[in-house]
């Protein structure tokens, strides 16, 4: 059924009964014969690299100025990597799997079992505006891969680089109605979600903001289409005693400067653990050279009445404007009780909590609902045990953000930070339905006979014998077992 469209738009209308169909068959082609598009698009997109990244906006709200180089290094270079992990793994990541006889009971010795993941078959995929390339691209690849077809919804100022992919793939020989594309108009995802849902999609992946992952949810519900969500982060960076300063200033800048800051996992919180009297003064003057940030108009008022809020609740607000817009808000002693240490904003705001040890950072930060990544700066052993501790989707040692390109690396958060997971082979395995086929070799058909209770002893004893805490125990169990066969013949 044709899902409704709006004036203007200017790719196909979508059609979900021409999807399923091409789908069917798409999910029948060898996973090698899937992955060999997926490499020519690759090598297309090497070719064209710096023409795709010029259909990234280069001027959004929250990100001005951003470069075709920004572009290159941080969506169309991420992209082919991701391609190029699914060319190498997908076909292992995606095959059957027959389990081993180890652990198997002896009552089922004549039993089989085997995996498989099966295509979903059709998704939608509800991209976000600040990242409208890699986010979902990585995304469509692995849904395609996986044998779906795809319905990809772009956010305001993302059909352009949507278009880009999709031409590419389908002049590298992918079926149109496999890749269809939605309005990328500002009406809400959660409308377009509703459309989707009630036509039939067999399930939804969504990169946005907390807000509209609970509207996509309560659209998901009324049908139980499963979905995986990455949504929003307030993250955190611990610095521990030890950490290399002038490193973990660098990591903190680039989190701030990277897309205008309207990124969901830059740094908002800082736990300086112990004593860092140097580090503010070094963080001031790195922050001074950021370029401004023009922030939408609601984003400015929000955070106008935040950092009233923190400066009520005794936060020391260093606010730096100029004439283009804002380059930083820092917040001295900063406390979970301040509510903008507790939202998902894209702005340049950093707070800097002064905490005595790892045991009270890791209580300030569980105040925040959003879990999506953490980084941690220091000494490796510690900064590993205290890893272990974060209750988040990744973490980062000594590193911000820049890791998480690794196309070998799920991605997903926790708590108001979303679920399920993307990217890596996790990811690919979230296009899938997860499927077990059971063999049964054995001819006999005593295990569809009635019990008797002369069968109780001999069931007991068998237990006792197998799975008795010490041999003593089985060695009764295995005496009752054999008393019991012998009775019954």
């Amino acid at each position: 059924m044709p899902l409704k469209m709006q004036r203007g738009f200017r790719a196909r209308p979508v059609s979900l009964g021409q999807a399923r169909a091409a789908q069917q068959i798409w999910a029948r082609t060898r996973v090698k014969g899937r992955l060999a598009i997926l490499r020519r698009a690759r090598h297309r997109i090497a070719a064209t690299a710096e023409e795709i990244a010029r259909t990234v906006p280069c001027e959004q709200p929250g990100a001005l100025h951003r470069t075709v180089a920004d572009t290159l290094v941080s969506e169309v270079l991420p992209l082919v990597e991701a391609c190029r992990f699914l060319e190498c793994e997908a076909a292992w990541i995606l095959a059957p799997q027959r389990l081993n006889t180890h652990n198997r009971p002896f009552w089922l010795r004549r039993q089989t079992a085997e995996t498989r993941r099966d295509p979903l078959g059709v998704v939608l995929i509800l991209a976000p505006a600040n990242c409208p390339l890699f986010l979902p691209g990585v995304q469509v690849l692995q849904a395609l891969a996986a044998g779906n077809a795809v319905l990809w919804k772009p956010a305001p100022g993302g059909l352009g680089a949507a278009e880009a992919l999709r031409d590419i793939l389908v002049g590298c020989g992918l079926d149109p109605a496999l890749l269809q594309l939605l309005d990328e108009s500002a009406h809400l995802a959660s409308e377009v979600a509703s459309d989707a849902i009630a036509a039939g999609v067999d399930k939804v992946f969504l990169t946005g903001s907390a807000t509209t992952g609970t509207a996509v949810l309560h659209q998901l519900a009324e049908n139980v289409t499963p979905s995986v969500m990455e949504l929003s982060g307030c993250d955190a960076v611990f610095v521990l005693p030890g950490a290399d300063l002038d490193r973990t200033v660098a990591a903190l800048i680039f989190g701030l400067r990277l897309n205008g800051s309207a990124t969901c996992m830059a740094p908002r919180r800082v736990f300086l653990i112990g004593d860092h009297p140097d580090f503010v003064r070094a963080l001031l003057d790195q922050l001074e050279r950021l370029p401004p940030v023009v922030l939408p108009a609601h984003t400015q008022s929000q955070l106008t009445e935040l950092l009233q809020d923190a400066r009520r609740l005794g936060g020391a607000v260093m606010k730096d404007e100029s004439d283009a817009g804002l380059r930083y808000a820092l917040i001295l002693r900063a406390s979970s009780a301040m509510a903008i240490m507790q939202t998902d904003m894209f702005a340049p705001v950093l707070g800097i909590f002064d905490v005595p040890d790892t045991e009270a950072a890791i209580a300030a930060h569980g105040a925040c609902r959003f879990r999506l990544t953490a980084a941690v700066f220091g000494p490796e052993r510690e900064a590993s045990e205290l890893a272990s501790q974060l209750p988040v989707g990744t973490v980062l040692i000594n590193d911000l953000i820049v890791g998480t390109a690794d196309p070998r690396i799920s991605f997903g958060g926790r708590k108001s930070s979303g679920f399920g997971l993307t990217r890596g082979r996790e990811g690919l395995l979230e296009m899938t339905a997860f499927k077990t086929i059971v063999t049964q070799r054995s001819r006999g058909r005593r295990a569809y006979q009635a019990t008797t209770p002369a069968h109780q002893p001999f069931f007991a004893g068998y237990i006792q014998a197998v799975h008795g805490g010490h041999w003593l125990a089985r060695w009764h169990g295995l005496r009752r077992l054999l008393r019991a066969a012998a009775r019954l013949g």
